[in-house]
């Protein structure tokens, strides 16, 4: 990566979104978690429900806070780093940000203060409802920005001014029903449910094996392995339709995923494993499953699935009807307005307009896109392909481990049917070790969403490399240092408290409660099993 203003400015939003991403699918899935608890407290009385809801909540609180703060921060550097981006299509991307803030950041933060320290305070009922009300903050929280993200990835609903040189809003409806977004959220949720799941089961596992709070650990388990089995299931089939959808909008995506750099005659087959080597432009020693990906990507069997190479040449030629757009934009901005441009130009843009993006392409080889030669738009069309070996690995990791996931709870699910969950130490263990593997998942597939989309900020419309802000090289490389100086403090922080917490455990009173009858009163001194 060339060390420029573009390449520090991707690769700051990329660590600290990367970072935060860390506390997302926890967040999501811990409050679904912790309201189901609270829920079977509720309907049974019996305090260790209650315990339970307490204990994993704390978990969920720390993991909360620290969300919040790394949270902040990205959308800053929209107006810091992206300033660009933020004037050209702030109308449309800033508004499910307010309302993700109006709606669900605020219903998220008022009520999570009355979770934990309502508890005296508040009928179990009224508490309860403030309990699922931080779920649902939570997740409407993931909604509108998902829908902020799938607009990137999908830009619908909207259209370029050419008086004002803005996107802006033609159909707000279409931008909150965006197909790549609905998908997108549940697949993100779904995933955070499964991290919630693993990361339950292997604490729960940890206790167990060390003997410690038997009665809450096998309970834990079996909601962690319950739910983690629905969501994982439900990671697949939304992972299926996010396969079809990106054959709809963005296929270069589609092709380097798969490194399929020729046309595969229908039904294309799907490649486990392979070695795509870009500067070669083929995938060596591929291993393929016939139909699988025709069959994913377009639900038949006689569609054919564009490779790398046709597709370069598509856009080669969306490049060559956008350098018309942009000579018709500046006779526009001459004229200063569409109608005193004159018909045949106000034509020509609204014939070519949508292609205006690709003209931008060529800026990286050429200050005015009508100069450009026939050998910078073939290399600013081969500019389209994101970089296909990260891609290919990354969804497979994140494919493969999912997979393992439902495998884990599946098992998990059928000792805990059968009352089980504490007799196989090595699949306690397993349990225990598989803590980071949801987290390596959630990483994979932002990557291959993001990067996938490269080279575009917004897809087919607004190339990353002429979004940023004008800064200074020193000026973006000193406050990376400076995020990545405080995100280490905070990971470090992070980790302390919750290994804190986890090794404290829940309250010294909750495995003997579980023993007793709802309102039986708890020794004094009692202490829990260790």
């Amino acid at each position: 990566m060339e060390l420029d203003v573009v390449s520090l400015s991707r690769l700051q939003f990329a660590l600290t979104a990367m970072y935060h991403f860390l506390f997302v699918p926890l967040t999501l899935g811990l409050s679904i978690l912790v309201a189901i608890m609270e829920t079977v407290y509720v309907m049974t009385d019996r305090p260790i429900w209650r315990e339970m809801t307490k204990f994993w909540g704390t978990l969920f609180g720390i993991n909360f806070v620290l969300g919040v703060a790394t949270g902040i921060t990205m959308e800053f550097q929209f107006g810091m780093n992206w300033s660009y981006y933020s004037h050209y299509v702030g109308d449309i991307f800033g508004a499910p940000l307010a309302i993700e803030g109006l709606m669900a950041f605020f219903l998220e933060a008022t009520f999570v203060g009355l979770f934990f320290f309502g508890w005296d305070r508040m009928s179990k009922l009224g508490h309860l409802a403030a309990t699922w009300a931080v779920a649902a903050g939570s997740n409407f929280s993931a909604l509108w920005i998902l829908i902020a993200n799938g607009w990137m990835q999908n830009p619908v609903g909207a259209s370029f001014n050419p008086a004002t040189m803005r996107m802006e809003i033609d159909n707000f409806f279409e931008v909150v029903f965006n197909p790549v977004a609905q998908a997108k959220f549940v697949h993100t949720v779904s995933a955070g449910y499964v991290t919630a799941a693993i990361f339950v089961l292997g604490v729960s596992a940890w206790y167990a094996l060390k003997g410690r709070h038997i009665a809450l650990a096998r309970r834990s388990m079996a909601v962690a392995a319950s739910f983690g089995l629905l969501s994982s299931l439900s990671v697949v089939v939304l992972g299926d339709e996010s396969g079809y959808l990106a054959n709809e909008h963005q296929r270069m995506k589609l092709a380097a995923m798969e490194g399929m750099w020729e046309t595969e005659p229908a039904p294309a087959p799907f490649t486990v494993i392979g070695f795509p080597d870009s500067a070669a432009r083929e995938t060596h020693h591929a291993i393929q499953i016939p139909a699988v990906l025709g069959l994913i990507a377009t639900r038949s069997l006689n569609t054919e699935l564009p490779g790398i190479r046709d597709l370069v040449a598509s856009a080669e030629q969306r490049i060559r009807s956008g350098i018309i757009a942009y000579d018709a934009l500046q006779k526009i901005r001459a004229a200063r307005g569409v109608e005193a441009a004159g018909p045949e130009v106000r034509e020509a843009f609204e014939a070519n307009g949508r292609n205006l993006g690709y003209a931008y392409l060529l800026m990286r080889h050429v200050a005015d896109p009508r100069q450009a030669t026939d050998a910078q738009i073939s290399a600013a069309a081969w500019d389209t392909v994101p970089p296909v070996a990260p891609l290919f690995w990354s969804f497979r990791i994140m494919v493969g481990l999912g997979f393992y996931f439902i495998v884990l709870l599946g098992v998990f699910f059928w000792l805990s049917a059968r009352q089980r969950l504490t007799q196989h130490r090595w699949l306690l263990h397993v349990a225990v070790w598989s803590i980071p593997l949801p987290w390596i998942a959630a990483e994979m597939g932002w990557l291959v969403a993001e990067l996938g989309r490269q080279p575009w900020i917004i897809e087919g419309v607004l190339p990353t490399a002429i979004a940023v802000s004008s800064l200074g090289i020193a000026e973006v490389a000193l406050t990376l240092a400076g995020f990545v100086l405080f995100y280490s403090v905070l990971f470090v922080i992070e980790i302390g408290l919750m290994l804190r917490a986890i090794r404290k455990g829940p309250p010294a009173s909750a495995d003997l409660a579980a023993t007793l009858p709802a309102g039986a009163a708890i020794p004094r001194g009692a202490q829990p099993a260790e």
